[in-house]
């Protein structure tokens, strides 16, 4: 078998033929595609797609990932990971370089008080948050790491109105990451625990969805503030290729607006309470 091979395989298995631009055909006996199907969807021979997802052939052309990539409807993360798990992109050295933030970045993150703002490292830990950032997440009491929380905080379900959606999303940006950097070590260590922690995570890494992030959504409950909607934008750290800032906004004039300067004051209030202690 090959990392190449399971993710095939998985891709296969979750587009449908109707999905594939295929007649229905009725009941099968497993789900989503055949190999013939995948193969003359791809402008391949059957055995030549058998032996890729079997890991006897390891070295496809482009030409041949770019016509799996039309086969399985995978979109621009998807079709970057397929080609980095053929080794035609770069892979992370799996070094992972350093994790510090660059104080400038931190200083920048305290000068937006009224949204809420995280630096993330390479395997979704949370390196730095301005101080609504650390209360709208309730001071991470379970975990630092994104993933983790989702899968191992038992407040996460409440936290997340959309827990469902949120685990995808987040197993599939994993996915995509573990892509670029097998071998870095954070990243194995988080999905190796997961895997043997959490049946539900062990479930969605199986599917092999690769996908980055994008600006979206996300409604929350918050234990002191109650419901969130609140965009959420992500940017690459260039002077630290790995890190990635997070900032929350809620629309101006909104409840949400409302509830988070709340949290903002209730922070705030705490904080300066602390420091009289």
């Amino acid at each position: 078998m090959s990392a190449l091979g399971d993710h095939l395989r998985a891709r296969r298995s979750a587009t449908t033929p109707a999905g594939a631009g295929l007649p229905d055909t009725g009941r099968r006996r497993v789900p989503g595609l055949r190999r013939e199907e995948v193969a003359m969807l791809a402008g391949m021979s059957v055995d030549y797609y058998t032996r890729l997802e079997q890991g006897r052939e390891t070295s496809p052309s482009g030409q041949v990932l770019d016509g799996l990539c039309a086969a399985l409807r995978l979109d621009e993360d998807g079709r970057q990971h397929l080609y980095r798990l053929a080794g035609l992109s770069p892979r992370g050295d799996g070094s992972g370089g350093s994790e510090r933030v660059d104080p400038a970045l931190a200083q920048l993150l305290d000068a937006w008080p009224h949204h809420p703002a995280l630096v993330l490292g390479r395997a979704y830990d949370v390196l730095v948050a301005n101080r609504l950032g650390e209360a709208l997440f309730s001071g991470f009491p379970v975990t630092r790491n994104l993933v983790e929380k989702v899968f191992l905080d038992p407040g996460s379900r409440s936290f997340y109105a959309d827990w469902d959606a949120v685990a995808a999303n987040t197993v599939a940006g994993f996915r995509l990451l573990e892509g670029a950097a097998p071998q870095h070590p954070r990243v194995r260590a988080v999905v190796d625990d997961l895997l043997g922690r959490s049946p539900e995570f062990a479930r969605m890494w199986a599917q092999n969805r690769a996908r980055g992030k994008r600006i979206e959504t996300k409604r929350l409950v918050h234990p002191e503030v109650g419901a969130l909607t609140l965009r959420m934008l992500s940017f690459d750290v260039r002077s630290a290729p790995g890190q990635e800032l997070i900032v929350y906004q809620a629309e101006p004039g909104s409840p949400s607006a409302d509830a988070l300067a709340l949290l903002g004051s209730i922070a705030a209030t705490t904080a300066d309470r602390d420091g009289r202690r």
